[in-house]
């Protein structure tokens, strides 16, 4: 994707522009984002994800607002966590519901060609594609996220209430994060193919609105959430130490661990304190598993190409063919493929590749595809190696290319 290209995605701005005028800034409302744009999936399939177990799925119901001294005039709010059979479901009419199913790109490939559009932000940062269904009314109440988000709406209309309010501080009574006070700024109500991006920490309330379509029946409130991945700092440290460590354990081998010991210990006159020699062992430990310059890079690479743990392959499928001369390769839609100067990572491994084959490996993970010409040019380590990913489902056979 050039970044200097205006896209009627975002309103007639660049890449290059909205990262610069908005990205984690400031909202941006983009009417007929995507003209015409359709469900990509009808409301009967997405109920059928949400009631398989690998699919993260929530049904989050609201009874009107009561005033009382009770729940202080707050809706009362109540979140379930699926699978949900389809008639778990409430009835489609009833209002005050809203369906949410998490990672819909994972399932359904017009769902993750969508978000091939988004790419002009980092694969390392996006996450997934969220559908909420809701009835009339129905909503998850005001709200902030902790990570950018792209809301396009699918069918149906939405009234979204958005604010920059400094105030943050939630119920302390609700099973959601409902924001205690929420004073609304700005209101739009969004129509199909309409797209609305707020930045981490702006605060929101979206519920689905009655809408009739051209034929004369009522349509079903359906929005998609791009949505982005923003680790938090003390998760991603624990995360990259233990990777850290198990790189050094590795790198062990057989050899028998290094344990802490003290011959010249002291009998102790205080048994409570911490020995200053364990604290400089310790110190010591994390120095060795950062001693090597590229190990952070390397842990690192493939904590963010690590897919999320519901995500599964079937190895074996195209095994028996191998790689076929005239066929090219594509990165299944679960897969995930990044890379450094050194290296490139996928589905949480890192292989180093150099020469011609890193500039070949970077064009399957920027391109997502790899055609049969490119793979022709590959050496026949690599190639044995992108063999291995199609046995284990990671890539699958291209004869478009």
């Amino acid at each position: 994707m050039e970044p200097s290209q205006v896209l009627s995605l975002l309103g007639g701005l660049s890449p290059t522009q909205f990262m610069r005028r908005h990205w984690q800034k400031k909202p941006l409302l983009v009417r007929q984002a995507i003209p015409g744009f359709k469900p990509l999936l009808s409301a009967a399939q997405l109920f059928a994800l949400a009631a398989r177990d690998e699919v993260e799925s929530r049904l989050i119901t609201r009874s009107p607002e009561r005033r009382g001294r009770a729940n202080h005039g707050h809706a009362a709010w109540q979140l379930q966590r699926g699978p949900f059979a389809r008639r778990a479901l409430p009835p489609l009419a009833q209002p005050g519901w809203t369906l949410l199913v998490q990672g819909v790109d994972l399932h359904s490939e017009a769902a993750h060609e969508l978000m091939q559009r988004f790419r002009f932000i980092p694969d390392a940062r996006l996450d997934d594609l969220m559908i909420s269904y809701a009835s009339e009314g129905g909503g998850v109440g005001p709200h902030f996220d902790s990570y950018d988000v792209f809301l396009l709406q699918a069918s149906g209309s939405r009234r979204w209430q958005i604010s920059a309010q400094t105030d943050l501080s939630l119920q302390a009574d609700a099973q959601l994060k409902i924001l205690r006070r929420f004073e609304p700024q700005q209101e739009f109500v969004l129509h199909a193919g309409d797209m609305l991006y707020l930045p981490p920490g702006y605060a929101h309330d979206g519920v689905a609105q009655p809408c009739t379509g051209t034929d004369g029946r009522p349509q079903a409130c359906m929005t998609y959430s791009i949505g982005f991945r923003a680790p938090a700092q003390h998760e991603l440290a624990a995360a990259l130490l233990t990777r850290l460590a198990e790189m050094a354990q590795e790198e062990d081998g057989d050899a028998a661990p290094k344990l802490y010991r003290d011959p010249s210990q002291r009998a102790s006159l205080n048994p409570a304190q911490v020995p200053p020699a364990l604290l400089r062992f310790a110190e010591q430990a994390l120095a060795r598993a950062l001693r090597e310059p590229q190990a952070l890079a390397s842990a690192l690479g493939e904590y963010l190409s690590e897919p999320k743990p519901n995500v599964w392959f079937e190895s074996g499928a195209q095994a028996a063919e191998g790689l076929q001369k005239g066929q090219g390769v594509r990165l299944h839609p679960r897969s995930r493929m990044l890379y450094d100067a050194q290296r490139v990572f996928i589905n949480g491994e890192a292989f180093v590749a150099r020469g011609t084959d890193a500039r070949l490996m970077r064009q399957l993970a920027d391109e997502r595809r790899l055609p049969a010409v490119s793979l022709a040019r590959l050496s026949p380590s690599a190639r044995q190696l992108l063999g291995h990913w199609l046995e284990d489902g990671w890539l699958l056979a291209d004869f478009a290319g």
